[in-house]
């Protein structure tokens, strides 16, 4: 049968999928609407499926707070050109408000779920591969941190150049934003790995002094104050993985456990993500780059 221009473009803005993806729907399906809609749905879930090997270690990050609940999340692609479309920024948007909404333990679990909101009724995994389908590069949720406060705590958000690098901060004793948002861009610049020293584990603060202890003899330090030195050195150590020890990053010449102490709070906990660390990239020159995005 003949496919109207007007039926094409209602699939498009039901989907949005490309216009000749709409077309050859409608064509297969005989202009059925529903049908149509199921076939591109279904086409988007092979072409995750081809995409699936492909190696995904660009992406966003991204934070969605609903009340006294916040997440940071983390979903990756294979080129940064992605991550300025509109279409994978509603899928960021789509993923943290379903997780904030239903609250799932781990990544397998969420999207595993209905999406929240989704008229469709695909499960998160569906709505990935839909989007796929439509942008044409491997997207996956990588991971994500659910945090939840009281009425008289308060979150801390910050992404930095729009989301390369995520940060979510929870602080007791204040409901100041502004005073957990400043914690946030701290830990996003810096890079913490604990809050404080009592949080590092023995066994690491252990092993580091047996390395100062081992260095400080070998530099032929006197055995009688290598033991200072090691707690000088270990104090060096401490300020630079825990956030509380560590220069406030808007005012160096303070810690930031005397910043978050004078306006009568305490930082409970703080999440940073990296998009893309520790997944080995793929090499690729910025010509091939393009070339492949106009393949798409």
């Amino acid at each position: 049968m003949a496919i109207s221009a007007k039926l094409v473009k209602d699939l498009r803005e039901k989907t949005g999928a490309g216009m000749m993806d709409c077309k050859k729907a409608l064509q297969e399906t005989d202009g059925d609407m529903d049908s149509a809609m199921e076939f591109l749905r279904e086409k988007g879930m092979a072409k995750a499926a081809k995409k699936a090997d492909r190696i995904a270690a660009e992406g966003m990050a991204h934070i969605e707070v609903d009340g006294n609940t916040a997440v940071l999340l983390e979903v990756n692609c294979e080129t940064d050109f992605v991550t300025k479309n509109d279409q994978f920024k509603q899928l960021l948007s789509e993923i943290g408000t379903h997780i904030v909404k239903q609250k799932p333990e781990t990544v397998d679990e969420a999207l595993q779920q209905k999406l929240h909101g989704n008229q469709d009724g695909d499960t998160v995994e569906q709505y990935i591969n839909v989007t796929v389908g439509k942008i044409g590069e491997k997207i996956s949720l990588r991971r994500f941190a659910l945090l939840n406060k009281t009425d008289n705590e308060a979150f801390g958000t910050y992404l930095h150049m729009g989301g390369s690098i995520g940060a979510l901060t929870l602080l007791s004793g204040t409901q100041d934003d502004s005073i957990a948002k400043d914690i946030a861009m701290h830990a996003a610049a810096v890079s913490p790995r604990y809050v404080s020293k009592e949080d590092v584990p023995e066994a690491e603060v252990s092993n580091e002094r047996e390395v100062l202890k081992t260095q400080a003899l070998e530099e032929g330090k006197p055995e009688n104050i290598v033991e200072k030195m090691v707690e000088g050195r270990l104090n060096k150590f401490f300020e630079e993985i825990c956030l509380l020890e560590q220069d406030f990053v808007k005012d160096p010449d303070q810690k930031v456990k005397k910043y978050v102490a004078d306006n009568g709070a305490s930082v409970s906990t703080f999440v940073r993500y990296d998009v893309g660390e520790g997944i080995e990239k793929r090499e690729e020159s910025f010509a091939e780059e393009v070339k492949n995005q106009m393949k798409q």
